[in-house]
């Protein structure tokens, strides 16, 4: 698939979990809240996640922002359900050496959070892509 194929693609998938953000929402009851904002640009993110036995049950967000904040969000809330709060924490860092341009391991399958990478080349949406991943592993390391 060539560069620019592929670059469609990646938008493509980024207007994709903006137009339909996957775990948009509240949880209530109990639930682990973070609210963090971007003072650069105005996104921000009201994140809600159910934390049971180590493990994060669910992840809910509210927000406002650019496109790629609030995909970024509807993203990050797909892949951390399910996972123990290492591993979420570890996919944080991840994401975040991906935002600064470095490799990641071969063998990890990010999915659609891949369509992320090219964010790293623009270096002022950084932070909107990394909001909602901070915001999540401020909460869980509090968790902990």
């Amino acid at each position: 698939m060539s560069f620019n194929n592929l670059d469609q693609l990646y938008r493509q998938v980024i207007m994709d979990h903006y137009k339909k953000p996957r775990n948009k929402g509240k949880i209530e009851d109990g639930a682990l809240t973070v609210d963090m904002n971007n003072p650069t640009c105005g996104d921000q993110i009201h994140l809600t996640m159910n934390v049971e036995d180590g493990i994060v049950t669910d992840a809910k967000f509210e927000g406002e922002g650019c496109s790629i904040s609030m995909a970024s969000a509807s993203m990050m809330t797909q892949a951390i359900k399910g996972k123990d709060i290492d591993t979420a924490i570890k996919l944080s860092k991840i994401f975040s050496d991906m935002m600064q341009g470095n490799e990641y391991p071969d063998d990890l399958d990010l999915g659609d959070i891949e369509a992320l990478q090219g964010v790293s080349k623009f270096p002022a949406r950084i932070k909107c892509a990394t909001l909602a991943w901070k915001a999540m592993e401020k909460g869980l390391k509090e968790e902990k």
